[in-house]
């Protein structure tokens, strides 16, 4: 009974591997042939930045270019390995332990089953091999223990690590070179050679810079010796608590005194509006008189 149910699981696992496995290499395909005419775009975006003199942004999206050439080069090697292994389903079924000639294959497919989220099919796979072959053959590979087979390759490929500068200017040189651009990368190559310390040292001598004060009666600039955020602190800790104090009341006394002081203009206006009305109100009264006694004679 044991060895039936042993013959059943075998026949269950290599029919379901050939199924992930063809799935896995037509969905290879297809993201290959997709993420290369994003590439063919995203290298001609380069291209016009390099035309148009804005280094500074082609420096940043190359770097997006070569991680879509690492991703392409990945596809292409995890396709041979799924093909080598759909090849030798039947060895797989008839082998209790996995074959030396297929541990590099079946381990790189488990390692990036971890890394390749648009590959769903090889977490399939890798389920179905770690059934096989145990937890501990599968933890091997996704750890990248010294024991495991991992293709080297396909580790440097999916590996998240920033590009070098020397590969960014190498794919920016071969950019400028495929569309026949006449490309000065002296500029380039000295950004890429700055070190982390260097760009510290700009930034705080761009912050030490002495600036300029323009006077609003002279319109003359003024280079000031110290920063302004030093001689605003001076400046504040040359007032005293007292003088501050002081200050403030007489800032205080004097928007009460123009405040007073425009009150005081309202009330007038209202008050001259007001005679203005009764003298008005009296003419009336006048003209209404002199057509009565009109009137009545």
């Amino acid at each position: 009974m044991s060895s039936l149910n042993s013959l059943f699981n075998r026949s269950t696992i290599g029919t379901r591997c050939k199924t992930c496995l063809n799935l896995a290499i037509s969905r290879i395909k297809l993201l290959r042939n997709k993420r290369e005419v994003q590439l063919d775009g995203m290298r001609k975006e380069i291209f016009q930045y390099l035309h148009t003199g804005q280094e500074s942004i082609a420096r940043i999206r190359v770097e997006h270019i070569i991680r879509e050439q690492n991703i392409l080069a990945a596809y292409e090697v995890l396709e041979l390995f799924c093909e080598f292994v759909l090849a030798r389903v039947p060895i797989l079924e008839s082998k209790k332990e996995c074959p030396v000639e297929l541990q590099e294959a079946i381990a790189s497919i488990i390692y990036a089953s971890s890394r390749c989220s648009d590959l769903p099919e090889l977490t399939t796979i890798r389920n179905l091999f770690g059934t096989k072959y145990g937890k501990e053959f599968v933890m091997s590979a996704l750890e990248l223990r010294p024991d495991s087979c991992v293709n080297r390759t396909v580790i440097e490929k999916l590996s998240v690590k920033a590009p070098s500068a020397e590969s960014k200017l190498n794919v920016l040189k071969s950019i400028a070179q495929e569309r026949g651009l006449e490309w000065d990368s002296s500029a380039t190559e000295a950004q890429f050679n700055k070190t982390y310390d260097d760009l510290l040292d700009s930034s705080e001598s761009s912050q030490n810079k002495p600036t300029t004060i323009c006077t609003p009666t002279e319109g003359r600039s003024i280079p000031s010796p110290v920063p302004v955020k030093q001689t605003a602190q001076t400046a504040s800790s040359s007032v005293s608590p007292r003088q501050s104090i002081v200050q403030s009341t007489e800032g205080e006394k004097l928007l009460a005194n123009r405040e007073s002081s425009d009150v005081l203009q309202r009330a007038r206006e209202a008050i001259a509006l007001a005679d203005n009305a009764c003298n008005a109100a009296r003419l009336a009264v006048n003209l209404a008189n002199v057509k009565l006694s009109v009137n009545s004679s």
